[in-house]
């Protein structure tokens, strides 16, 4: 059973431009539970935002995890590790993020050479290959959503 597929994008606090050693911290993170709770298609870290193409999966319980966790943990960690490469007092996210549901095969390729190209627009590299901070996982496919799923609705009380 498919899980939807998000394009998340989550930027640093004003802006802050994190350093070579600071990116691959957030790399590491993005990376960490890769097969475990989520599913990433492709991803780049840019100096001072994070494009993700990310599955959530389905915890024990049953639940998925959320983007919400997912960014949690990830923004949670590289927090308590880039100090120790880069000289930042304070906060080093942005409240929140950006999230838009995949919703076909078109979207999800659409979204993947978008991710590709970030840094080429921006004038950091000429090849996404050559990008250390971008990767992609080439055999997976986009798969809709399981849409037949049950919903409880209950009346709310007058």
């Amino acid at each position: 059973m498919a899980q939807a597929i998000y394009f998340v994008t989550f930027c640093t606090w004003k802006r802050l431009e994190l350093n070579f050693s600071a990116r691959q911290i957030v790399v590491d993170a993005c990376q960490y539970f890769h097969g475990q709770r989520y599913e990433i298609f492709a991803g780049v870290v840019m100096p001072d935002h994070v494009h993700l193409l990310i599955q959530p999966w389905s915890k024990e319980t049953g639940q998925l995890w959320t983007i919400g966790n997912i960014l949690h943990s990830i923004k949670g960690f590289s927090a308590k590790q880039i100090p120790s490469v880069m000289p930042h007092i304070g906060k080093l996210w942005q409240d929140g993020h950006y999230e838009t549901r995949i919703v076909n095969d078109r979207h999800f390729q659409a979204t993947v050479e978008y991710i590709q190209q970030n840094p080429i627009a921006a004038n950091l590299i000429e090849s996404p290959e050559t990008h250390p901070y971008f990767w992609e996982n080439p055999s997976l496919q986009y798969e809709p959503p399981n849409r037949t799923q049950t919903i409880n609705l209950q009346r709310l009380p007058k």
